[in-house]
C-alpha cells in the first residue's frame, strides 16, 4: 500500500487501501467522515506520523514524499521533530498496538492516547494513557486532575512509564466512591 507524506500527515489516496487499513486495525481517519464505519470508507485516509511509522516498520505501507521513498530512519527523525519525547510515546504506542489494542491520539481527552479494545465506533475507549518519564514529578494535583478527567468520561487513567528501550511500566488509577 502506498502513502504520501504531506507536511506532518500521511495520506493513503487509494480508496481500497484506505478501507483495508481502517478495517484491519482502525488506522487513520477517513477524510470528512467524523464517525466512520468500515463499510462507509470511500475517501482517502489520513494517518498521523506515529501510525505511519508503525505501519512502515511493519511493512504494511510504503511512504513517499515528492516521489522519493521515505525510510524508517527518516520517519523517526521527522517524528522526533514533531513530537515531544517521541521515543517514549512511540514505545508506548507500539506496546499497545503489538498487543492488538487500537490506540488513537488522546488530545480530545487531554492526554497522549485513548486506547480501545475493539475499535472506535464499536466500543468506547476504556483507557486514557499519559506517558511520563521516570524522572518526571507527578504532583497530587496532577493525579486528582487526571482522575477527575477519567471519571468524568468513564475511563481508567493509566500512567505509562517507559523503562529502557523496550519495556513500559504501567500505573492504573481507579477512583472509588465511598
Amino acid at each position: 500500500m502506498k502513502a504520501e507524506l504531506i507536511e506532518n500527515r500521511i495520506i493513503v489516496w487509494n480508496i481500497e487501501d484506505s478501507r483495508k487499513l481502517f478495517t484491519h486495525g482502525y488506522y487513520g481517519k477517513p477524510i470528512g467522515i467524523p464517525k466512520p464505519k468500515p463499510d462507509e470508507i470511500n475517501v482517502p485516509l489520513i494517518l498521523d506520523l506515529i501510525e505511519g511509522l508503525y505501519l512502515l516498520e511493519n511493512k504494511k505501507i510504503s511512504i513517499s514524499k515528492l516521489n522519493q521513498k521515505i525510510t524508517v530512519s527518516e520517519m523517526i527523525e521527522l517524528c522526533k521533530k514533531e513530537y515531544h519525547d517521541f521515543d517514549k510515546k512511540y514505545l508506548v504506542y507500539k506496546n499497545f498496538r503489538d498487543k492488538g489494542y487500537i490506540i488513537n491520539p488522546g488530545i480530545k481527552f487531554g492526554c497522549d492516547f485513548a486506547v480501545y479494545e475493539k475499535g472506535p465506533g464499536i466500543d468506547h475507549a476504556p483507557f486514557l494513557i499519559q506517558v511520563y518519564n521516570r524522572s518526571d514529578p507527578i504532583t497530587s494535583t496532577g493525579i486528582v486532575l487526571a482522575g477527575r478527567l477519567a471519571t468524568t468520561v468513564r475511563k481508567q487513567f493509566i500512567l505509562a512509564i517507559p523503562k529502557g528501550k523496550e519495556q513500559v511500566d504501567f500505573l492504573a488509577l481507579d477512583w472509588w466512591k465511598a
